[in-house]
């Protein structure tokens, strides 16, 4: 490793820890005291000791555990807009895009891998400080801060939005009279008042139980959405579907393109999930973390890929392309399939929204811990991290309340948030391990890292300019 990239460590523990590098060091001491910080430091005294905060505090996962918080966090409700991409590509460009942009995540996925401990004795659990190791203190607070929380807190935030109003649509489906009894307001609460009691396990290896019920209904909800289709191939014959695409013009196609490139979500989280695993220098986590990316991105591939062709090879046209909530197209479901389909493909949809919840806010807790510890030179108690945890899901039910349109905001925004997966990691790789320069993982990082930061901004042009064309009903504070 350089001297320029060593200096660059050296100078974030120093800020992080009051001038020791012992709190990033493995081995701590049994009964760990805080670090005091500088007098006169913003930074000092950050994160004393890594054993009280939730995402390091414990790391006794396996490949089991890994595998399934992967799944959790990697395959969710974005999977629902691939076959509104489709319908606005086509076939060719629809496969080509999807490829690639599945491609190109595995890539990423495997450098975050890599880097994990890419430094004898330190291990990056955390996306954040990986970025500042990267480009420096203040470079790498700029770049990595709010895309990194965006994907907590703004992810948690559309989370409640598409959950309450999963919850208002199985209400719908269920009642007799065709009357919703429960309000858009009341059902955001409900699903807020349980995501946040699924939020107090401890620590992010404790939520392998709900990783797990995330994961199978996950698969099971996007396996529903394909299977239907196909056991009713006479009644799609009737519907006379067509496939050609009328709206080429630039902002479609680039929203489009979006709505692929957001489905591709998770690369925020998969230091965190790799800094649950134990680690020794003849079992590095590394090994085990990546055969955990293998079989996870298996599923993952084989979800995407088989929701997006045979739900747009059954509908086609009649595929709304706007993107959005889950029952832009999942109504056509309600119309042509039976309750009881509808009604399971709504349910297991919700308790994935809320077992993917507390897992997306665990960077957002672990930050507020951090800063807990900071001033008091001590872990947090039960109670308060109760509170901390109350307190960042009463805000993300704000924010759902208040901007309830979200979704529809999704790839202007998500387009910063594309830089974590497609772009970051390219330029750590080349900052962390320094290959010789015009070498292949040289230019290989170079390509794709300066290609992905120019898809982001080809992506917030296209969006900004559909939102000018198209209009956005932003109803605040009236979801």
């Amino acid at each position: 490793m350089s001297k320029k990239a060593l200096a660059k460590l050296f100078d974030l523990e120093s800020q992080e820890s009051g001038g020791s590098p012992l709190f990033m060091s493995q081995t701590l001491p049994k009964n760990p005291q805080p670090i005091s910080g500088d007098s006169d430091g913003d930074d000092g005294g950050r994160i004393p000791v890594e054993e009280w905060l939730p995402i390091t505090e414990s790391r006794k996962g396996n490949i089991y555990t890994a595998t399934f918080h992967l799944l959790c966090s990697g395959l969710g409700f974005q999977v629902l807009l691939l076959p509104a991409a489709f319908a606005a590509l086509g076939w060719v460009w629809g496969l080509i895009i999807l490829t690639v942009g599945f491609a190109w995540k595995l890539y990423t996925v495997w450098l975050l891998v890599q880097l994990h401990e890419a430094v004898h004795g330190i291990r990056f659990s955390r996306y954040l400080r990986l970025a500042i190791a990267s480009f420096g203190v203040k470079l790498g607070k700029l770049l990595g801060i709010f895309p990194v929380m965006y994907l907590s807190g703004g992810a948690c935030s559309i989370l409640v939005i598409t959950g309450g109003k999963t919850i208002k649509q199985l209400v719908h489906i269920m009642s007799e009279d065709d009357t919703v009894p429960l309000s858009t307001v009341q059902c955001f609460l409900i699903f807020s008042c349980l995501a946040v009691v699924m939020s107090q396990f401890p620590n992010l290896n404790s939520l392998f139980g709900l990783s797990l019920i995330g994961a199978a209904t996950a698969v099971a909800y996007s396996t529903a959405i394909w299977i239907l289709p196909l056991t009713s191939v006479p009644q799609r014959n009737q519907n006379s579907v067509s496939y050609a695409t009328t709206d080429t013009s630039f902002d479609n196609i680039f929203n489009a393109i979006g709505l692929i490139a957001i489905a591709f979500r998770g690369n925020n989280l998969v230091l965190e999930i790799q800094g649950t695993l134990p680690s020794d220098s003849k079992n590095p986590s590394s090994k085990t973390m990546w055969r955990a990316v293998v079989i996870s991105h298996v599923f993952i591939a084989i979800c995407m890929f088989l929701v997006a062709i045979v739900v747009y090879w059954a509908y086609g046209d009649k595929i709304p392309g706007t993107g959005g909530p889950i029952g832009n197209y999942l109504n056509l479901y309600e119309r042509d399939y039976s309750k009881r389909a509808a009604c399971f493909i709504h349910l297991t949809f919700i308790f994935n929204c809320l077992c993917s919840y507390p897992i997306n806010l665990m960077p957002a807790c672990d930050n507020a811990e951090m800063v807990y510890t900071t001033k008091t030179q001590k872990p947090c108690s039960i109670f308060v991290r109760m509170m901390l945890r109350v307190f960042l899901g009463l805000v993300c039910f704000f924010v759902a309340v208040g901007f309830s349109f979200l979704p529809y905001l999704a790839v202007l925004i998500g387009a910063i948030g594309l830089l974590v997966t497609f772009t970051y990691p390219c330029f750590m790789w080349i900052s962390i391990k320094q290959p010789q320069r015009k070498s292949l993982m040289w230019l290989l990082n170079v390509l794709v890292g300066f290609f992905g930061a120019s898809l982001s901004v080809l992506l917030v042009v296209a969006s900004a300019l559909r939102l000018a064309d198209k209009g956005l009903h932003a109803n605040f504070f009236k979801p």
